[in-house]
């Protein structure tokens, strides 16, 4: 099963909407956006897609919750998602850095770690843990804009330039 891992749109809708034209047209219907959407605009793009969004430390828009629970479900718009997809456990946060993303990681519990907040790709083991930035889609001032594809069957993970 491959899913599609976005991070820091910062509402770039342009850049968004190229970036899930890539994922319908390789048919992934999952996402997990790992914070800093910024707008309930921004946020509707992802309608269609089997959406998960990390709350970021932009995202203030007091509608954001309440969209994403209708385009989505409940509990689609959290600080922490813990999910199971396919075989892995996955745990997404907009902050590694945080309290709480030093924790997921020292519990060792999780297949995978998701998040954004620095921009930057990522792409590394922490104990039984690999964690995994996708980059950023917006705001950018010394990085390539870039979202990754992740197979969880085979582990592959794949960087995208939109």
């Amino acid at each position: 099963m491959r899913i599609g891992l976005i991070s820091d749109t910062h509402n770039d809708k342009e850049r968004l909407q190229r970036a899930l034209v890539r994922l319908r047209s390789e048919d992934i219907t999952t996402v997990l956006h790992a914070g800093d959407v910024t707008s309930t605009e921004t946020l509707r793009l992802l309608r269609g897609f089997d959406a998960w969004i990390a709350q970021g430390n932009m995202d203030r828009e007091p509608l954001l919750s309440a969209v994403a629970h209708e385009l989505f479900g409940p509990t689609r718009f959290a600080r922490l998602h813990d999910l199971i997809i396919g075989q892995s456990r996955i745990a997404m946060i907009h902050d590694s850095l945080s309290d709480k993303g030093r924790a997921l990681l020292a519990s060792q519990t999780y297949a995978y770690l998701v998040h954004g907040h620095t921009h930057r790709t990522r792409d590394e083991k922490v104990g039984p843990t690999r964690v995994i930035n996708p980059g950023a889609l917006g705001q950018l001032r010394w990085y390539q804009p870039s979202f990754a594809i992740l197979n969880l069957s085979t582990g592959d993970l794949r960087w995208v330039k939109p």
